[in-house]
């Protein structure tokens, strides 16, 4: 199917506007929900891998090692089926408070001969009161198969001495549904976002966001739900040392590094469009941040790798840096459908590539 994939699926994709393509992915990928007897047949065939054992992380359990990042399924339209293609987890967002129409389009771009993505999106998505009943009706007809993170971030329109009850109001609307949290305060495409991981704002938004999750959780009786924290990879290191601090502070379960890049490798600094960059130009520098990390940590810290994740090299070479999860989006869209699954494989039983 990869091949398959590559040599007339993609290039037949390629030749729809970027954001009408990923539209019409997410169109496919629902009409394929509709059948949901076909779905768990997928699942029982590409989503553990064989003679493999489930990965216990924060108080979840992942079948496998692969998950989709966010940016794909922004409005939670099609992440049920995300089991049945190979995925061992699912993040949708990012979900802002306030439903908004994101940037001026064009606003995706491909990049082919460096197999990498620009953009521009802006957190375009419905808003957390729709996506929260959407997310309760679904949930209702299928019972989850992998975990569900939903990423959350702040609303174009709120000013970011407000965000702190922004980001509340959406964790408040969504807790029932999410067995993780994602706090996205690195998006380059919100005006002031990525100001939120600075020593100004960051302590006050999670400690806020900790401690409502707490409250919760003491009053129904069950465990705090997980929190993590998306990050830069236009970070410092001295600025990664400050959010670790944090993080760990206040008990927080994860990081997930990397986000996308407005620094640009040298074959791309005179024609790109502004906007976050993914894909392989993003491997190196997000391995080396999840190293960095994890050595920082003594590797006891749990991290997702995300960034220029292409093929089973640059997959193993996130795990052996310190990650327990990757998490795919560009690749996806670069190498086909059942990419995970075949990851996921490869890493499982350490095979040379992918097939």
């Amino acid at each position: 199917m990869g091949k398959f994939y590559e040599s007339v699926l993609r290039p037949y994709l390629f030749r729809q506007e970027a954001e009408k393509a990923h539209e019409s992915a997410v169109h496919y990928l629902q009409f394929l929900g509709r059948f949901p007897f076909l779905c768990r047949m997928m699942e029982w065939r590409n989503l553990r891998p064989p003679r493999s054992k489930s990965i216990a992380l924060f108080g979840l359990q992942f079948p496998n090692r692969v998950g989709l990042a966010a940016g794909m399924d922004k409005n939670a339209k099609f992440w049920p089926v995300a089991g049945a293609l190979g995925f061992g987890h699912v993040e949708i967002g990012t979900v802002t408070y306030h439903p908004q129409q994101g940037n001026p389009r064009p606003r995706l771009f491909r990049y082919p001969e460096q197999e990498a993505l620009i953009n521009r999106m802006g957190f375009n998505n419905d808003g957390a009161t729709l996506i929260e009943k959407r997310l309760g009706k679904q949930i209702r007809r299928n019972l989850k198969r992998i975990p569900l993170g939903i990423n959350i971030g702040k609303s174009r329109i709120i000013r970011i001495e407000q965000a702190v009850e922004d980001y509340l109001k959406s964790y408040h609307l969504l807790a029932e549904h999410a067995d993780y949290f994602t706090i996205n305060v690195s998006s380059p495409n919100t005006p002031h976002l990525r100001k939120l991981q600075g020593s100004e704002y960051l302590p006050a938004l999670l400690e806020n966001l900790a401690t409502a999750n707490f409250e919760r959780a003491r009053k129904l009786g069950t465990k705090p739900i997980p929190m993590l924290v998306k990050i830069s990879p236009d970070l410092t290191y001295r600025e990664i040392d400050f959010i670790m601090e944090t993080v760990l502070d206040l008990n927080y379960d994860g990081i997930i590094a990397t986000n996308t890049a407005v620094s640009r490798p040298v074959q791309l600094r005179t024609r790109s469009e502004p906007g976050g960059l993914s894909g392989r130009p993003l491997q190196k520098r997000s391995t080396d941040i999840i190293r960095y990390i994890s050595k920082s940590t003594q590797g006891k810290f749990p991290i997702i790798g995300v960034g220029g994740i292409m093929d089973f090299a640059s997959a193993g070479e996130k795990i052996d840096a310190g990650a327990s999860l990757i998490q795919i989006y560009t690749g996806w869209i670069y190498r086909g459908p059942f990419f995970a699954k075949h990851l996921a494989r490869s890493l499982a039983h350490g095979h040379k590539k992918w097939i």
